[in-house]
């Protein structure tokens, strides 16, 4: 049997959270759907030993990122940018490329800003990218609809916090798969 290319594989996988920052968040049109899928990225992500990074825009406006986030990524420090884009940080690109990264799981805010322009960034620079479509938002819904959509016909797949973590699992039955059962239930 062939496999998909499209399906994700965690040995070549990685999530990116992009700009989940303590006051933007307020504004941003169903935050808490954004946070806890986020949060079941990040610990579905831990579970299966797969690297995260997490970006930080311009913090001495914004904020740092959400706190029960902040503390979920533990020591895993931030990447400061004031590019709208993640790819304008050259040092995340570099450590993506060196460990073998293929596919770049994305979530945070805002969809049509940050989130879009890393997403199509990424694509530029030869990643497969996977937006987690309940862990991103923007302030208005119309503009989180827009940007999907833009995204989707850019190259990038369009999926779900369950759908991520299971195609990453790929089997069942696992000591895995049971801890991040929990985590999806």
């Amino acid at each position: 049997m062939n496999k998909s290319n499209n399906l994700l594989q965690k040995e070549k996988s990685a999530l990116l959270l992009i700009d989940i920052q303590e006051k933007i968040l307020p504004v941003i049109w169903e935050s808490q759907r954004v946070i806890d899928n986020t949060l079941k990225l990040i610990n579905g992500f831990n579970i299966l030993n797969v690297p995260v990074y997490y970006t930080e825009q311009y913090a001495k406006g914004l904020g740092h990122t959400e706190l029960k986030i902040k503390s979920a990524l533990e020591n895993i420090q931030p990447i400061n940018k004031m590019t709208f884009s993640c790819c304008g940080n050259d040092n995340l690109l570099i450590d993506l490329k060196q460990n073998s990264i293929e596919n770049i799981v994305v979530c945070g805010v805002e969809s049509h800003v940050c989130v879009l322009q890393s997403a199509l960034d990424l694509i530029a620079n030869g990643f497969h990218v996977h937006i987690a479509s309940d862990a991103v938002s923007s302030r208005r819904k119309f503009d989180f609809e827009i940007a999907l959509r833009r995204m989707e016909k850019n190259g990038a797949h369009i999926s779900l916090t369950e759908s991520i973590l299971f195609e990453m699992l790929n089997v069942c039955g696992t000591d895995e798969f049971k801890m991040i059962s929990k985590i999806i239930k």
